[in-house]
């Protein structure tokens, strides 16, 4: 018997190639998608190209072997294994940008120095909040930046709000002239 028709190859092989195939095709599509959002008008597509000719190549499988349910099987897990995936890598990438803002009712005056110490471009103003005055820091920073500034914030102001939200585009500005995460990951 031919290896191709075997029932090691129909129940174990096909649907370990069709695993890797979706894990491959969708996180390459989450990957892509975090690109299109970022304005990666290169990367994008070329990512698209390969995403869809995978998952061609699956899905043809798949019909070929319609009576298999190993291969359904293998389908879904493939793609919930490989949304997994694309999201830790999306989220090791860091690519881009993001807006700080950072809500304190303590002093703020030592945490927007040392924000300005490390080269983080800050605005702060003083405002009135729900009970009483409190301080508003808006900082733009490298997406890479992110676990250093909120170290900085837990070490200066540790009961402070803060939220993290996506940029897609900046004109103009001051964001960490140096990456302080070579300084952060040195101990320095």
């Amino acid at each position: 018997m031919d290896f191709y028709q075997s029932d090691l190859f129909s129940f174990v092989v096909l649907p370990f190639l069709i695993f890797i195939a979706r894990i491959s095709d969708v996180t390459i599509g989450t990957i892509r998608i975090v690109m299109v959002a970022k304005g990666q008008k290169v990367i994008a597509p070329i990512l698209g190209f390969f995403e869809v000719l995978i998952w061609l190549i699956a899905i043809s499988k798949i019909i070929q072997n319609l009576d298999n349910w190993f291969c359904y099987v293998a389908y879904g897990a493939g793609f919930a294994t490989g949304n997994y995936i694309g999201m830790i890598i999306e989220e090791k990438l860091a690519v881009g940008i993001v807006q700080l803002q950072i809500i304190t009712r303590a002093d703020a005056q030592k945490l927007i120095e040392k924000l300005r110490t490390d080269g983080y471009g800050i605005t702060h103003q003083e405002a009135h909040g729900a009970v009483e005055e409190v301080s508003i820091i808006y900082s733009i920073i490298k997406r890479t930046d992110i676990p250093h500034v909120v170290e900085i914030i837990r070490t200066y102001n540790p009961n402070a709000f803060y939220s993290i939200a996506d940029v897609k585009f900046v004109n103009k500005g001051l964001y960490s002239q140096v990456n302080p995460m070579h300084r952060w990951r040195k101990g320095k």
